[in-house]
């Protein structure tokens, strides 16, 4: 079962899409895996306190997107594989690295300093 112990919301973010973020993140890193079943939406719905309707659309897009199998009255369970996976890791970085980007454009940083800082925090953040 997929565990939310870690999920943090955000102001400002709408709920249904940090959910999507968190699973696609959680796949991402290995922490999520093929098969894994998500807790049920009125379940999810009741720990992170939140409509049951959130949940739904979260569920929802992540049935769109090909991530979740789910059945009426049975549970949704992840749909991954290794190509899967390699999608969701360069979009989701994609993304991120594109937003930093900006940010340090906008700051007037230099590539040269933005890669040096990239460096930096690359070293201090290592797991």
């Amino acid at each position: 079962m997929i565990s939310f112990d870690e999920f943090v919301p955000v102001a400002g973010v709408p709920i249904y899409l940090q959910i999507l973020r968190y699973i696609q993140r959680g796949a991402a890193a290995g922490r999520i895996q093929n098969g894994d079943e998500l807790p049920s939406r009125r379940v999810l719905s009741a720990v992170l306190g939140v409509n049951p309707n959130t949940v739904q659309k979260a569920y929802r897009l992540l049935e769109d997107k090909g991530l979740i199998s789910s059945h009426t009255g049975a549970k949704s369970c992840m749909v991954l594989s290794d190509e899967t996976v390699q999608a969701i890791r360069q979009e989701l970085l994609e993304g991120e690295v594109r937003a930093l980007v900006t940010a340090m454009r906008q700051t007037g940083a230099s590539k040269t300093d933005a890669l040096a800082m990239m460096e930096k925090l690359w070293d201090e953040c290592g797991v």
